[in-house]
């Protein structure tokens, strides 16, 4: 016997019962712990970029949003102005429930030792999660644009 599939909205169906890991994106950008405040601001300049993951062999340290840089000096450290708390989730969680209480677009996914395993990428309709193919097709229309 075959399990439903439950539609959450048109267009990205996800079985009952599906977990974090199967929407996750599983090759997210990170940066460096080194990375300062002015850099971090950069990189959330482009209007994709929502959160950084700061990692540091393999764990994942702090994520960053742009409102975490708010009043941060410039040469001071990204990673002393993320969060883990409420930014985080486990492969194993289940999509449905993670989905429906995600007040932000994005949540680092990560195993029981902080490593990180991915990001999972709510669209910007929050009706579905973003793929490997549509981070790509992202890239290839900036790269043409640029």
């Amino acid at each position: 016997m075959t399990t439903p599939s439950v539609v959450i909205c048109r267009g990205d169906p996800w079985p009952a019962g599906s977990r974090v890991a199967e929407a996750m994106l599983r090759r997210p950008k990170v940066c460096a712990p080194g990375t300062t405040v002015a850099q971090a601001r950069e990189m959330l300049g482009d209007d994709h970029v929502h959160a950084l993951l700061v990692v540091a062999a393999g764990v994942l340290l702090a994520v960053v949003e742009r409102a975490d840089l708010e009043d941060a000096p410039d040469t001071s450290p990204a990673v002393e102005h993320g969060l883990l708390l409420g930014r985080v989730v486990g492969p194993d969680a289940d999509l449905h429930a993670t989905w429906g209480a995600m007040s932000g677009r994005r949540l680092a996914v990560v195993d029981p030792q902080g490593r990180l395993l991915g990001l999972l990428c709510l669209k910007r309709s929050r009706r579905g999660f973003c793929s490997a193919d549509d981070v790509a097709a992202r890239e290839r229309e900036r790269r043409l644009a640029g």
